[in-house]
């Protein structure tokens, strides 16, 4: 069984997940892309029963957000990286941002959610699902 490993940049968090992630994805709504400080978020869904995390995250929940559901924002206080987010709709399920990981070699988005609201420099490349809002 594949394992993969990952951490915040200062190394004050850090994880390890076993097995393949259950979706891959690409968010481009606004608050991903003002959580990531970038263009998009790229994200793996992992369930929680995989995921071991040492160190602990800092919560944030961002109920502003263009779908109306709230997100659950878990980051390193210290330096501020993103970690995972979580969703009232799937529980049992980790959001991970895939820059974290030690390897994103075998990272290849399945989907990307909220094109509408995509940065306009970015390109969407052919033949992965874009969905204008989110699912």
């Amino acid at each position: 069984m594949s394992s993969h490993t990952g951490r915040c940049l200062c190394g004050n968090i850090s994880y390890e997940f076993t097995g393949n992630p259950a979706i891959a994805g690409v968010c481009h709504c606004k608050n991903c892309q003002r959580q990531a400080g970038s263009a998009f978020s790229t994200l793996y869904g992992v369930p929680a029963a995989a995921m071991t995390i040492k160190g602990e995250t800092t919560l944030y929940v961002d109920g502003d957000t263009d779908s109306g559901n709230q997100v659950e924002r878990h980051f390193c206080g210290k330096c501020g990286s993103p970690i995972y987010s979580r969703i009232a709709a799937q529980p049992d399920m980790l959001f991970l941002k895939t820059g974290t990981l030690d390897n994103t070699d075998d990272f290849a988005p399945q989907f990307q959610v909220w094109c509408d609201s995509k940065q306009n420099w970015v390109t969407l490349p052919e033949g992965v699902p874009a969905i204008a809002k989110g699912s």
